[in-house]
């Protein structure tokens, strides 16, 4: 990754990094700490900071809103003197470098999106527990949804260069990181554009044949109009890739997908999930629906509940639909107004509850594997961790009671006592 000319310019200071949004900005956000780190920065929290960083995001309104209040926030520290200076990076500041610059005199520097390497790897600080790491294998999307912004913000999509990947999943696995969460925007597109085809299945028996001390390796953000058997089968095959799939639907309904641009539609979404589910048994699928998208319909609401009520999902995310202006869904007629969004949000999101419920309801009594992520706080005996059916940071956690000492990337065979709407509680 190369270092923005404020970085090359900056004296050695304590620096502090708030990171906004996804994994994937976390990720540029280890690397822009590992460089500077490199230079002889101190790494710090931003409370004791004199150089503070914010790594933004403006995918949708509301992170938009969440990174106006994170730069007033350190706009104040500057005026009382707490920090010296303020760097914007990323998303936000990609897009919206004119009106940064006019509304915050304060802050010192503006650089949106750091350049994504496709060969070498990058010094990096990890951000997240020792039982787990990130690897982004691509950038940007290789379709173009209506309501998207990310390929304006990203450019064109960018895969990294095999050897690449490889590289850092081997030394992620020398720090004896137990779980690699493969990400990007579209993972199942890997190859296309510098291999032709899809990659992703080989690239995942050669990180797995390497891997010594990494146990899960796991699959996020798989865009379901690229997903291959090929792809199914190396996930049945491979004992170390987590019977888990991220799978972003976002409607079922044939008239709002078309308009979202997704390339699949409700037959076909449908004979995907029972293909999904009939070659890998016990399979946990999440999946993300936005509601209010411009003209959905109460019916085709209704037809959205119905098709998760019946296909019961192990995870869903539901986001409100968010006007981005530059996308084409921007600017269709018959907006959905924003209380019909939030009471739309709200019915799904019940629905889901129960379905969730349910199915963690089936655990109780049964034996899993968990990954401990870290200990809870205040706690002498409990700790939080994961099965192999739940990521991190975005699905539910197992509450583990354990009378030996555990740490983060410890397993433990828990059995499962109790459960929530969400979350499993285990005893070991």
């Amino acid at each position: 990754m190369r270092s923005p000319i404020f970085f090359k310019k900056l004296k050695p200071s304590r620096i502090g990094l708030i990171n906004l949004g996804c994994a994937r900005n976390l990720v540029d956000s280890q690397l822009i700490l590992g460089q500077l780190q490199r230079k002889g920065h101190q790494i710090v929290d931003i409370k004791k900071a004199d150089v503070a960083i914010v790594n933004t995001c403006a995918f949708i309104g509301d992170a938009k809103d969440e990174t106006i209040d994170t730069i007033l926030d350190l706009v104040d520290l500057k005026k009382r003197g707490k920090i010296q200076k303020i760097a914007v990076l990323g998303c936000f500041a990609e897009r919206y470098p004119k009106e940064l610059a006019a509304e915050f005199k304060e802050v010192d520097f503006i650089n949106g999106v750091l350049p994504f390497e496709r060969k070498k790897i990058s010094p990096s600080v990890q951000l997240t527990p020792k039982s787990f790491a990130y690897l982004k294998i691509c950038e940007s999307c290789y379709n173009y949804c209506s309501f998207c912004v990310i390929p304006q913000i990203k450019g064109k999509f960018s895969s990294r260069h095999v050897e690449s990947i490889l590289n850092e999943a081997k030394t992620l696995d020398q720090k004896k990181i137990k779980e690699i969460n493969i990400i990007g925007q579209d993972i199942t597109a890997y190859g296309l554009d510098i291999y032709k085809e899809k990659y992703l299945s080989t690239l995942l028996e050669r990180i797995a044949a390497q891997a010594k001390n990494v146990q899960w390796i796991r699959l996020l953000y798989s865009y379901p109009a690229h997903i291959t058997d090929e792809l199914l089968n190396t996930i049945k095959r491979e004992e170390k890739i987590c019977r888990y799939l991220d799978l972003p639907l976002q409607h079922i309904s044939d008239r709002i997908l078309k308009s979202m641009n997704r390339g699949l539609f409700q037959k076909k979404t449908i004979d995907l999930i029972k293909r999904i589910r009939k070659i890998i048994f016990g399979i946990s699928l999440r999946s993300s629906f936005i509601v209010g998208y411009p003209g959905e319909t109460d019916k085709e609401f209704k037809q959205l509940c119905s098709f998760v009520k019946d296909f019961g999902f192990d995870h869903v995310g539901v986001f409100t639909y968010s006007k981005e202006e530059g996308t084409r869904a921007a600017r269709l007629p018959n907006q959905v107004p924003d209380d019909i969004k939030q009471e739309r949000y709200a019915a799904l999101m019940e629905i889901q509850q129960g379905i969730s419920r349910k199915k963690l309801k089936r655990f109780i009594g049964k034996k899993l594997k968990i990954l401990i992520d870290e200990k809870e706080r205040g706690e002498k005996t409990f700790y939080l961790g994961r099965s192999e059916f739940d990521a991190p940071d975005v699905d539910g956690v197992v509450f583990v009671r354990s009378r030996r000492i555990l740490k983060p990337g410890d397993f433990v065979n828990a059995t499962i006592v109790d459960s929530y709407e969400y979350d499993l509680v285990a005893r070991c």
